[in-house]
This record gives structure tokens, C-alpha cells and sequence, in this order.
């Protein structure tokens, strides 16, 4: 049987399905390739990093957030003292981005989102340094371990609820009545005695009010008052006349004789001690001459054995004193 040269509707339908299906296949590829950036041209710079934890080679290169590249190769260095240089990344740049990429950028390995992938970040550079050529080294800046954070997280974590069950603890020992705050919530004897106590001190302020009182008084009676005011008035008084110059206390705060004859008196009672200590003088011999000392101290004690014995025999001292006639 001779199969018939034209095409079926069916023949034509599939094939238009499989022409379409090409066609979104096509557009597809081309902006998956646009948003990639796959189809645009790229030049390399370096990165040393002490670790790439979550990256993978194929990773996202940012650069202010946005994509600009691939990390197309991770490599080990050589075992060095330099720890800060453990993976050399190799970057792939769209070409169109070579001026955001600058001396003073600085890439550092962060995550998207919280819990996202990892990807390697440039920040944008000034127009102040120069363009990172073909081959140079991105610097590298701080990164945030979230690790380190996460770690931190869960240690303060604990201690809340390490203080979680200390309070558990406190205020149970508080409802059964334990320690000072336990009898003060739970303890009506105290209660009670407590506001016995208000009472008291309710009554006591009663009678300080009561104006027959003497704190009473004290609060109504303006006469205290008044005595104060009276007596500080004296006291004013009595400073401005003593800061008048009048009178003695006036006179011995403002004139200066006083003060000079004292100073004089001092002046002379100096010049005296100074003669006596000298030993000129009869004072000044009586202070400092040995043998004057000891003459002075004979005569006193031959005097005192003659009057000893005249108090005990007067009869030889007026012997012929007395005559009969």
C-alpha cells in the first residue's frame, strides 16, 4: 500500500509541540545563562582563606550582595606556620565587574541567610585605589564565625535555664514556707504581728498630731518658732556688733594695739629669758652659777640648825638679856 506524501494534522501538531518545547527549552537555557552569568566573559583573581567551611567549588562569588562569579577551583597549600593560608580559591569575575573589584575590597566567606549556603563575598572598592588586574589577590576581611556564635548561643542557653531552675527552686522553697520570704508569704503569725505593728505606729503618729503634746506643739504652736527666729536675730546682732569695731570683742578683732603690745610683751619676755640663760645678773648667777647655789644652800642649812637650837635650849641665846634690879 502506497503511504500518502502530505502531512497529517496529527504529523503537523507534534511537530509544532516539539518546535515549542525546543523553543522554551532555548529561552530557558539562555536566561538561566544570563541570571548565572555563564554566557559572559570572565577574568580570574586569587583568595587565601584558612578555611572554606560549606564552600564547594561552582560556589557563588557576591560582590555587594550580588552574584558576579563562581569559585572555579579550591586548593590546598603546602603545610606552612602561615595558618591564615590554608585554601587558595580560585575566582572567575564577570568581565563587566572589574571596577567594583579594587584594591581596597575586601572578600570574606559568609553564609546566605541564617542557614543558607555559603558564598564567597566582595564588598565594593573606591575610586581612591586602583583595579585588581588579571591573577591579584583579593585581601581578605573579618569574618563572623557563626559557629563561634552559635557555640556562645548555647552557652548562654544553658545558664538560663541553669537560672530557670534556680528560681524554680527559690520560689518553691518560697510557697512552703522556707527561709524569711517563705514565712512572710505563708506565715499569718507574722502577718498579724505586722500589722499589730502599723497599728501601733498609726496610734503613735496619732498622739505626735495630738496638739497638747510637745511634738505636737512643735508641728502647731508657731511660739517655737517665733523664739528661734528671736534668737537668731540676737545672733546677727550680736556678730555685727562685734564685726562693728566697737566694744571689746570689736577692738580685739579689728585694732592692732592689742596685738602689738602683746607682741611688744613677747618681744620682752624674750629679752628676759635671754639675760636670764646668759648668767649675767643676779638672776641670770642664781640660774646658772653652781657655786652661788651651794653658798645659798649652806646658809639655808646653817640657819635652819640655829634656829633647831634655839628652839631647844632658848636659855644659852638670851642668857644676861634679862636683869633684876
Amino acid at each position: 500500500m502506497k503511504r500518502s506524501s502530505t502531512l497529517t494534522w496529527d504529523q503537523l501538531r507534534v511537530g509544532l509541540v516539539i518546535i515549542l518545547a525546543l523553543g522554551v527549552v532555548g529561552v530557558a537555557v539562555v536566561k538561566l545563562g544570563e541570571s548565572a552569568n555563564l554566557f559572559s566573559r570572565r577574568y580570574t583573581l586569587i583568595a587565601y582563606l584558612p578555611d572554606a567551611n560549606g564552600l564547594k567549588e561552582g560556589g557563588s562569588v557576591m560582590i555587594a550582595g550580588q552574584l558576579a562569579g563562581t569559585v572555579s577551583k579550591i586548593d590546598f597549600l603546602p603545610v606552612d606556620n602561615d595558618t591564615t593560608r590554608n585554601l587558595r580559591l580560585t575566582l572567575a569575575i564577570d568581565e563587566n565587574l572589574r571596577e567594583q573589584i579594587r584594591h581596597d575590597s575586601k572578600g570574606k566567606l559568609r553564609t546566605l541567610g541564617l542557614l543558607g549556603d555559603k558564598v564567597f563575598d566582595i564588598t565594593p572598592g573606591t575610586p581612591r585605589t586602583t583595579v585588581l588586574a588579571e591573577g591579584d589577590t583579593v585581601p581578605i576581611g573579618l569574618v563572623l564565625d557563626y559557629e563561634a556564635v552559635i557555640a556562645q548561643a548555647s552557652s548562654a542557653v544553658t545558664d538560663m535555664v541553669a537560672l530557670t531552675r534556680d528560681m524554680r527552686a527559690l520560689t518553691g522553697g518560697i510557697v512552703k514556707g522556707e527561709g524569711t520570704l517563705g514565712q512572710l508569704v505563708t506565715n499569718r503569725a507574722l502577718y498579724d504581728e505586722l500589722n499589730r505593728t502599723l497599728r501601733r505606729a498609726n496610734g503613735m503618729l496619732a498622739a505626735f498630731q495630738n496638739p497638747d503634746g510637745t511634738i505636737g506643739r512643735m508641728l502647731n504652736d508657731p511660739m517655737l518658732y517665733n523664739k528661734l527666729t528671736n534668737v537668731i536675730a540676737s545672733t546677727d546682732s550680736l556678730v555685727t556688733s562685734v564685726n562693728s569695731s566697737k566694744g571689746t570683742a570689736g577692738l580685739m578683732l579689728h585694732d592692732t594695739t592689742l596685738y602689738s603690745n602683746l607682741v611688744g610683751i613677747t618681744r620682752g619676755a624674750d629679752s628676759l629669758m635671754k639675760a636670764l640663760s646668759s648668767g649675767k645678773g643676779t638672776a641670770g648667777r642664781l640660774l646658772t652659777d653652781q657655786t652661788l647655789y651651794d653658798q645659798l644652800n649652806k646658809l639655808v642649812t646653817d640657819l635652819s640648825a640655829i634656829l633647831a637650837d634655839v628652839r631647844n635650849n632658848p636659855g644659852k641665846y638670851t642668857k644676861g638679856l634679862v636683869k633684876v634690879f
